[in-house]
């Protein structure tokens, strides 16, 4: 059995991940460190109902206890700081989408990784059965790609990520700039646009709405005809949660490499940099090192603000 050790109880993925992980037998939630938002009645409450072993006082703690630690802060800026316990112990880290949230971060969790440290992640999109089964059809058949529509709801990183994640499960890597296209507002629903053209000459059109939950759609167009799909959103934990379950027992990674992982951050940086310099198109390449990039700390306090108890 896998013992994961969760660091912080922000979002709902750890009570989503726990209601999957215990249809099988294959890894448990055994203990946790809180420090998030989350009240002391709520991490009781879940450690209770999930039958973890203790609440921990320190990651270290947590660390030396579990196999892999599984970083589900809200708060991204916090995301290396909490790793780094696991790391330290030369043991696997799961962290949560975003990743990371600016270019520094994007950097040094890099240099941990080529350094050796197995950082997994991020966005369960990337995994969804709906892109596995797509990149799994031959060229041959499904043509080659020209262009990538996504689209995601909520906000304008946290929960876009997502969608950006999904494009980059479809592409690959290899993305050059980011250009936003405009913007949408209507009762106060915000819809923006961005344009990602890659090295191979595919492009990707992406679009976020803040206010409103937003379903993952996907159009691809290649040349020979246009696939459309849906994610079914009550299946992209397993999907992920396996792959995770899979390196863990066999020490074969089908997670995205953190440079991947860190692309569509990337993306997501130089579309907000040309939304700040009027639709200019922005290479990666060209992320300035001093760009404060997405603020985790205000996001922390907005989402904890609006946040309703779950674990209770």
């Amino acid at each position: 059995m896998i013992r994961i050790g969760g660091v912080n109880l922000d979002v709902s993925h750890p009570l989503s991940f726990t209601k999957y992980l215990h249809q099988g037998n294959r890894a448990r939630y055994v203990a946790v460190y809180n420090d998030g938002f989350r009240g002391d009645d709520e991490v009781e409450a879940f450690i209770a109902k999930q039958g973890l072993e203790k609440r921990c006082r320190s990651i270290e703690e947590l660390a030396e206890m579990v196999d892999i630690g599984f970083v589900q802060s809200c708060n991204w800026d916090n995301h290396i700081k909490q790793a780094m316990p696991f790391i330290k112990k030369g043991k696997p880290v799961f962290i949560d989408k975003p990743i990371v949230g600016n270019i520094r971060d994007c950097k040094a969790i890099e240099t941990l990784a080529a350094d050796g440290a197995v950082i997994l992640g991020s966005s369960s999109v990337r995994y969804a059965q709906e892109i596995v089964n797509f990149a799994a059809q031959p060229e041959s058949e499904r043509g080659k790609i020209l262009n990538v529509f996504g689209t995601a709801g909520v906000d304008e990183f946290n929960y876009a990520v997502h969608v950006v994640e999904g494009i980059e499960g479809i592409v690959g890597t290899g993305a050059q700039s980011c250009a936003f296209m405009g913007r949408s507002n209507i009762d106060g629903k915000i819809c923006e646009t961005f344009f990602v053209k890659y090295a191979n000459g595919v492009t990707a059109t992406y679009n976020t709405f803040q206010g409103t939950w937003q379903p993952f759609e996907f159009v691809i167009m290649t040349t020979k005809a246009t696939h459309q799909f849906r994610v079914d959103t009550s299946k992209i934990y397993a999907a992920l949660l396996d792959r995770i379950c899979d390196y863990m027992e066999t020490k074969k990674n089908a997670i995205a490499p953190v440079p991947a992982l860190n692309e569509s951050v990337r993306i997501m940086l130089a579309g907000r940099i040309s939304r700040e310099q009027k639709g200019r198109e922005c290479h990666l390449a060209d992320i300035p090192a001093n760009d404060p990039g997405y603020d985790g700390n205000e996001f922390e306090r907005a989402y904890a603000a609006a946040a309703k108890k779950i674990y209770i």
